[in-house]
């Protein structure tokens, strides 16, 4: 049988965590566990990695690396309403097509806020990647964008994708996060539409094959 390199298994160790993260939270993400999701000897796993925080690092650093080729992915190099608006959907979109992501996520979040300075490394770099995406643009009738409109557009972005993705990840019901997404990014364009100027309508329509009720909106608010 051929020897997996380090590297590979690295990689595999790093994706077992993932899975096993969101499955079990990071208290129950114990080293034994990935291993045996990764289908390696625990001593392996040690030797890859020297402890759980390392392993956990790393882990933050591929997060940071799969949203930053989402976003990259997602420019779709028009004006900045265009463009900030193909980054929401190709977030969004992301998390409905990987719920594990968004789940290792938000316990990561919450174990590197206790731990340090780590839950910045994701957002570090999500931030990083769309300024590089969004400086330069200018808005839908030709104005430039200042640099202070450009932060405050990111922010929005991300505000907005957080949001979604949290609702998803509590409700978990695919034909509401549908709707949910449209009106997710219906609100980013009345925010540009207020600060940026009338935005182009979104080019991809909504499509609701059931009649949405409250409920099915609006999934965080308990309705009777």
């Amino acid at each position: 049988m051929a020897r997996i390199r380090a590297a590979e298994r690295r990689a595999e160790l790093v994706a077992a965590a993932v899975r096993v993260i969101a499955a079990h939270g990071v208290d129950g993400a114990t080293t034994r566990r990935i291993a045996e999701e990764a289908s390696a000897p625990l001593a392996t796993l040690h030797y890859c990695f020297a402890t759980k925080e390392v392993l956990f690092a790393a882990v933050f650093e591929y997060l940071a690396g799969e949203y930053r080729d989402v976003l990259n992915r997602s420019d779709v190099h028009s004006d900045v309403q265009n463009t900030a608006r193909g980054l929401l959907r190709g977030v969004l979109e992301w998390y409905l097509e990987n719920p594990d992501f968004g789940a290792t996520i938000l316990e990561l979040i919450s174990w590197g806020q206790r731990e340090g300075e780590q839950a910045e490394v994701v957002y570090a770099s999500a931030f990083a990647t769309m300024r590089t995406i969004l400086e330069g643009t200018t808005t839908a009738a030709g104005r430039p964008v200042s640099s202070d409109m450009i932060d405050q557009l990111i922010y929005v972005v991300s505000a907005l994708s957080d949001g979604f993705a949290l609702n998803w990840l509590v409700f978990t019901d695919i034909a509401a996060a549908r709707v949910q997404m449209e009106l997710t990014v219906g609100v980013l364009d009345a925010w540009m539409a207020a600060n940026l100027g009338g935005a182009a309508p979104s080019t991809q329509p909504v499509e609701i094959t059931t009649e949405p009720d409250m409920r099915s909106l609006v999934s965080w608010v308990h309705v009777d």
